[in-house]
């Protein structure tokens, strides 16, 4: 008989869990909005999870993960499995009702509750709720709701492989105690884990995948000390351990991971790990990992080099080797096949979560039969990838010309903040303790009905603009109306911070359903930068202006910066982010040029990716950090000295970067710190900021309005840090998901709050 062919195991290490057309997300605001019970919502994650199951039995996935899904945020799951719910919330049982208390914030008879903070997932844009753990409040294992799912994924396929965050990640990244004191109960939550793992392998799992992509941070050495003994507490008969490492390469851990009692090691060959050295340090009864696929790049994989790479290492290791993606499916959109109306040549090139199923079936297909085996799919790849190449606007030679002659000088401002200052008050005529908001109000359903009746070409142009005219006219007067200072148009006409712009420019193209979570219910749509950006034209210049002309007060130009619109797009894979990050900025250059001259007296260029972006070593923030704010500063330096140019920044820490954000020079900075309580706000008292900072006194992901007294509270933590001639008074994020009549009320309260602190300050 022939010998049967041995194909390298195939996994992944997570999945989107919106499903097709989000039908999570609405099912999630139908029943916030009380339209459904909790009985239907689980129905409809069951429907989910279902359908995934059937995409991994089509594209044969042999261990497919399981376990990952949840209905807000996986952080805040391991809080309720493991009972570190903070106590300001009572005994919050693990279900699904207490998820959302610690995610949106409840109401009490003492004033509403604080959700959990938020930030981002390592340098991801998918944001987790912070756990605030406390020295005296045990760990106490609540883990029936996780087998529940667990056990639903076992009965329809036994080879599932439970996937966890791993002890030493969920210590790291949570709050509430010191780093020290947190590091010092790893043995504890260890053994709670060791419980958890016992009851998984009861349900008849044979593999459990453990996340610690800590291991690509700049660890202290007793952190990276505390893996071997974390890890033999885990140690469960009958179950193997897949522990997981991805974002960033493990260099310089090989020792330490090849000999941790752990059955497998994951690593991220997209992030640059070495596979054979991997290979050289690994025992043999040892599985290896890789994650070969970019887990976060929408472009089809180059099969041809991922097999040379790939070939040596499956002779040495047969069986033990096994092909994956990067790191969870999470990041991507769900399917490429749904993306009909893209060119042809895009098209051809992109794969998403589905896609990236197929990709691994090939891969290890091509191992296992050879490369003979796939040519055809290996042809078609390289063919899709000639014609993407030769598509009219991939390349503009004149434009990156001129770009590179204008980048020659560090850009900067004409005159400093100080002198800029003196002016920029003059013109505006601001009060002490000035009001504005982030920039968008309340995408209403009237408004989101006239932008698709616009798009499917129900209405023409002249009536959906004069639908936002509209619009903008309302919210004109509704900010007059409650007193704040600094006004905005609101931005009904925008579907997206990065979307709106993109539309707007040559080199961006835009997908039907390319849906990716960030949190909660909340998804983003990113668009594609496949070819040079060009402006044809201004981009906001109209809205401003005509928002301008319906009131005294000044309105703000908004715009989004050139790192956040990198960030938040799918970026073309052959030119370097910095390179497409300098095109961005030079037309956001010419946008602030032309809102400038046509009298906009401020301009915000919102970076709330700045943070985002940075590399996850330390080793590489410099090179990061020199032409993020370059750009930053490309895009706002022509600004005339009275046009204040603000930025907003959220849900990120400052204290190690301070310098960088200093650097961007900005006239005020608009930053998240309602879930920190102000304590964000340290880095920027400590290092004496120089210039102007709005704190957010109102966190709007929550549905919770805070009073005027709570708001005064936090402003007065602010004053402590900040002057009070450089203290702005505003929300913490943009107001478009919010409803109208929250939104008012907690405006009312702000602006009563600002009046509270100047008749304090005698500043009236």
């Amino acid at each position: 008989m022939p010998a049967t062919t041995t194909y390298p195991v195939t996994h992944i290490l997570g999945f989107p869990r919106i499903g097709r057309e989000r039908a999570l997300k609405w099912a999630l605001e139908r029943h916030w909005r009380g339209e459904i019970d909790a009985d239907a919502l689980q129905h409809a994650a069951r429907e989910v999870r279902a359908e995934s199951r059937q995409w991994f039995r089509g594209a044969g996935v042999e261990r497919p993960a399981c376990g990952d899904f949840t209905f807000y945020d996986g952080m805040a799951d391991l809080c309720l499995l493991f009972g570190q719910a903070p106590d300001r919330f009572g005994d919050l049982p693990n279900d699904i009702a207490s998820l959302f208390a610690l995610a949106r914030g409840k109401p009490s008879e003492q004033g509403s509750l604080a959700p959990l903070a938020m930030t981002k997932w390592f340098d991801t844009n998918y944001h987790y709720l912070v756990p605030e753990l406390d020295a005296t409040r045990p760990f106490r294992l609540d883990a029936d709701r996780l087998l529940t799912e667990i056990r639903e994924s076992l009965a329809d396929d036994p080879a599932s492989k439970p996937v966890l965050i791993g002890p030493l990640t969920f210590l790291w990244l949570s709050a509430g105690v010191s780093r020290e004191e947190r590091l010092r109960r790893a043995p504890e939550l260890a053994d709670a884990y060791a419980t958890l793992l016992s009851e998984i392998a009861a349900l008849g799992a044979e593999w459990v995948q453990l996340d610690e992509p800590i291991l690509g941070l700049d660890l202290p050495a007793d952190w990276l000390a505390a893996f071997e003994p974390v890890y033999h507490r885990l140690k469960t008969p009958g179950l193997r351990l897949l522990l997981a490492s991805y974002f960033s390469p493990i260099e310089g851990r090989l020792a330490l991971l090849a000999s941790l009692p752990v059955d497998g090691l994951h690593v991220d060959v997209s992030a640059g790990d070495d596979l054979d050295a991997l290979a050289d340090r690994l025992p043999a009864f040892k599985v290896l990992s890789a994650g070969v696929l970019d887990g976060r790049s929408i472009w089809r994989a180059d099969l041809p080099a991922l097999l040379d790479r790939l070939e040596p290492l499956y002779e040495r290791l047969g069986e033990r080797l096994w092909l994956a993606p990067s790191c969870s499916l999470l990041h991507l959109p769900l399917d490429a096949g749904e993306e009909t109306d893209l060119p042809p040549a895009l098209a051809a090139n992109l794969s998403f979560a589905r896609q990236k199923l197929d990709e691994l079936a090939l891969l290890a297909r091509g191992l296992a039969e050879g490369r003979e085996a796939i040519a055809h799919e290996i042809e078609a790849t390289t063919e899709a990838r000639l014609r993407l190449e030769a598509l009219d606007g991939r390349q503009d030679t004149v434009r990156r010309e001129q770009l590179a002659r204008s980048l020659t000088e560090k850009p900067a401002r004409a005159r400093p903040y100080a002198e800029r200052a003196t002016a920029q008050r003059a013109r505006l005529n601001l009060p002490t303790l000035p009001t504005t908001t982030i920039g968008s109000f309340p995408q209403t359903d009237a408004i989101r009905a006239t932008r698709r009746a616009h798009r499917r070409g129900e209405i023409d142009t002249t009536a959906y603009e004069q639908a936002m005219r509209e619009a903008i006219a309302d919210t004109i007067r509704e900010q007059e109306s409650l007193g704040l200072d600094l006004l905005v148009h609101g931005e009904p006409e925008r579907n997206d911070m990065v979307e709106y712009f993109g539309q707007q420019l040559e080199g961006f193209a835009f997908t039907r359903a390319g849906w990716v979570q960030s949190y909660g219910s909340r998804c983003v749509k990113p668009p594609i930068i496949w070819g040079d950006v060009v402006r044809p034209r201004p981009l906001t210049v109209d809205w401003s202006t005509y928002a301008q002309s319906l009131t005294d007060r000044p309105v703000k130009g908004m715009l989004t910066g050139p790192v956040t619109m990198l960030s938040w797009s799918f970026v073309r894979d052959d030119l370097s982010r910095e390179e497409v990050a300098y095109q961005l900025a030079a037309v956001l250059r010419e946008e602030v040029a032309d809102l400038s001259a046509a009298g906009i007296a401020a301009v915000q260029v919102d970076e709330p990716a700045f943070r985002e972006g940075l590399p996850l070593r330390r080793a590489g923030w410099d090179g990061y950090l020199d032409w993020a704010v370059r750009a930053f500063r490309f895009a706002t330096a022509v600004a005339p000295d009275d046009v204040q140019i603000h930025t907003h920044m959220c849900y990120s820490e400052f204290n190690d970067i301070i310098d960088a954000i200093a650097g961007l020079d900005a006239d005020v900075i608009t930053i998240e710190t309602t879930r920190s309580n102000m304590k964000l706000l340290d880095a920027f008292a400590e290092f004496e900021y120089p210039n102007e900072i709005g704190p957010g006194v109102w966190d709007i992901h929550s549905p919770l309005v805070p009073s005027v007294e709570e708001m005064v509270d936090r402003l007065r933590l602010a004053l402590d840090k900040v002057p009070v001639e450089r203290l702005w008074v505003n929300p913490d994020c943009g107001l478009k998901t919010r409803g109208w009549e929250e939104v008012r009320a907690a405006l009312q309260n702000l602006v009563a709050a600002a009046v509270d602190l100047r008749r304090d300050y005698g500043r009236e």
